[in-house]
């Protein structure tokens, strides 16, 4: 387990890296796309919305949610990332929301850095966030050495 401390400036860094956020966005994409035939499912993307575990807990501790409740919302996410109504995501539609919902949450953390306890083998968005933030250091140390 790790440690991170981030700001919206690390998370804006990430999404303004062209390179790297597009190759986070579709490897996460690839991973979600179960039966890979290139769009998300509202299954799948439910699936995905489900193992973060965000809606159905409360600051971690577990609320009680219906199950048409959580239908609901998960349907409307989904119809959030199906810009085009085809009832599918396409690669693009997936990396324009994930935008978004990153520069949100920039917006919201603003330059209070907040400190983030990850496993190992976590693969968010905010740790790659972090990783591209420390690469970055590394490099302007190395650089003034």
């Amino acid at each position: 387990m790790g440690v991170v401390i981030i700001d919206g400036s690390t998370v804006r860094d990430f999404v303004t890296d062209e390179e790297q956020f597009k190759k986070s966005v579709d490897e996460s994409f690839a991973a979600l796309d179960l039966n890979n035939d290139g769009v998300l499912s509202r299954s799948e993307l439910r699936k995905a919305l489900e193992s973060l575990r965000l809606i159905e807990t409360h600051f971690g501790a577990d609320v009680a949610t219906t199950p048409n409740q959580l239908t609901q919302l998960y349907d409307s996410i989904f119809d959030k990332f199906d810009c085009d109504g085809s009832g599918t995501v396409d690669l693009p539609e997936f990396r324009s929301e994930m935008k978004k919902i990153l520069l949100a949450i920039a917006d919201g953390l603003g330059s209070c850095p907040i400190q983030m306890a990850l496993e190992d083998d976590d693969q968010s968005f905010l740790k790659k966030a972090a990783e591209l933030e420390a690469a970055k250091l590394q490099r302007n140390h190395a650089q003034a050495s």
